[in-house]
């Protein structure tokens, strides 16, 4: 039985005519894009100085730079209320709602005896 796996190849595969592969990888166009964006977002702030120093050309659209500023904007805005209260605060308030809640979110008794 031994015998018809005697042809079988034990190297890795290898694409045909591909040459060396491993040395010419191409970078994917996705994470290009995505660290464009992120310098995008880094630098909107002095989004003017940045054009005129580089000649860089921005190829969002103008609904993908608002999303990105109003994303900004909403992530500064959650950074700042967090910020603003303190653990004990945090606590007193969770206990707070916790007192409003109704009792039909208690655990309900269970006994066999009744």
């Amino acid at each position: 039985k031994m015998s018809e796996y005697a042809e079988v190849q034990r190297t890795s595969l290898k694409f045909k005519g591909a040459g060396n592969m491993s040395a010419a990888k191409k970078k994917k166009k996705k994470d290009k894009e995505s660290k464009e964006r992120l310098e995008q977002v880094a630098s909107s702030q002095n989004d003017e100085e940045t054009q005129s120093k580089k000649g860089y050309l921005d190829k969002r659209t103008p609904a993908q730079v608002a999303f990105d500023k109003m994303q900004e904007k909403r992530q500064m805005e959650r950074i700042l209320k967090k910020a603003s209260k303190t653990h004990k605060h945090r606590v007193e308030d969770f206990n707070r709602h916790l007192d409003n809640l109704t009792e039909h979110y208690d655990i309900p008794k269970v006994s066999w005896t009744k």
